[in-house]
């Protein structure tokens, strides 16, 4: 007898009856791939590589994800170790006003219970999971694991991958631990390409490039920025000054102010005070690929902590990095590559905040990333 579904958020039945995932043998061990549920901002998706990359090594199959948001699936597609990636538009919405919820949960059903780490403390993604069939026997749950004292993000997500769910746990995976640290992202040769002709028509082929990142995702939120709420806002008088020293001791460089479309007027008010021609708004231009792209062609970034930021240690690009009251232990950029990253953080009346940063402080750092951006004019990432 055929199984049938009674319509789209119906209990799927085997022929006995039985539903979906529950009590069901694992049907194929650790060939299965590992699915991993993390639903989180740009930044938090470059961390999640050093889950994947674990989790690949160890079980020899491709990872699904689960995320949300426009950026994780040209991020991670195509990237090393990942499978397929589904992104939700939002997990609080109620479940029958929500078509890509049930997308998910037909999604899951239909791939059958595999290994499963759940990245979030979120009760919304507990229950679509437990509404695909999705045993909790069948999960790690990030909040039975919780972050140690001075552990980085990444060194959580790959303790976390070492974990065998318990559903599980009469079969060990196939592999080991990859035997790396931190996050990592490949660049595909078609969007070096892509880039190289990006470039080419911006007038910057052939320049050394450093880039600025100086908004985040609560910059230009109801206009904002330059309110207390906003513990990320560094004034645009101190980038504009930042701007005009790199200017002055690297005069063949072009300097690209990053970011997305309602970061553009933040930008342009920046290239204003600086008043330096070398100077290029690269803000609503930059879908992901080709920022990540841009990111690995750079020979530097100065940024606040941002998803920019994490992406730039992950392909390899030195950084500068201005931090505010998040913590650097927990997300400090770190990169597989190993490429050199600058920490900024001050303190006024005994609290961490970005505006207790001086212009000397960053010059200082992206001075001290390499001796060759400073000594040779021709030193730049081809």
């Amino acid at each position: 007898m055929n199984r049938v579904t009674r319509d789209e958020d119906s209990i799927t039945r085997e022929p006995d009856g039985r539903q979906d995932g529950a009590n069901r043998p694992d049907p194929v061990g650790a060939a299965a791939r590992p699915l991993v549920v993390r639903c989180g901002a740009f930044g938090d998706m470059v961390l999640l590589t050093a889950m994947i990359r674990e989790l690949h090594a160890r079980w020899g199959q491709p990872v699904d994800v689960v995320a949300s948001g426009p950026w994780s699936a040209p991020l991670l597609a195509g990237q090393p170790g990942v499978g397929e990636v589904i992104a939700l538009r939002s997990r609080k919405t109620p479940y029958w006003l929500a078509p890509d919820q049930r997308r998910l949960v037909r999604w899951l059903r239909a791939r059958g219970v595999t290994a499963t780490w759940l990245c979030d403390d979120s009760e919304e993604m507990r229950a679509l999971l437990a509404r695909a069939g999705v045993p909790a026997h069948a999960v790690v749950d990030v909040r039975d694991h919780p972050l140690r004292d001075g552990e980085h993000a990444t060194e959580q997500w790959q303790r976390l991958a070492a974990i065998t769910p318990a559903f599980w746990s009469h079969r060990a995976p196939p592999g080991d631990c990859s035997g790396r640290d931190g996050c990592e992202l490949v660049v595909a040769d078609a969007e070096r390409g892509a880039l190289a002709a990006w470039l080419e028509r911006r007038g910057l082929a052939g320049a050394p490039l450093v880039l600025i990142q100086a908004g985040n995702k609560r910059t230009m939120r109801r206009g904002l920025r330059r309110l207390a709420p906003n513990p990320k806002y560094w004034p645009s008088e101190r980038w504009a000054a930042v701007i005009r020293a790199i200017a002055a001791e690297r005069p063949d460089a072009r300097i690209v102010l990053l970011g997305t479309g309602p970061e553009r007027a933040l930008n342009e008010e920046i290239a204003t005070l600086a008043g330096i021609a070398s100077v290029h708004n690269a803000a609503d231009d930059l879908p992901v690929a080709r920022l990540v792209a841009l990111l690995e062609r750079a020979e530097a970034l100065i940024s606040v902590d941002s998803g920019p930021a994490h992406a730039a240690a992950a392909v390899g690009c030195p950084t500068v990095v201005l931090f505010g009251r998040a913590s650097p232990s927990l997300y400090r950029p770190r990169g597989a590559a190993g490429a050199p990253v600058r920490l900024i953080r001050r303190e006024a009346g005994g609290e961490a905040t970005m505006l207790a940063i001086e212009v000397a402080d960053v010059v200082g750092a992206w001075r001290s990333l390499a001796g060759s951006l400073s000594a040779s004019p021709s030193s730049y990432r081809p």
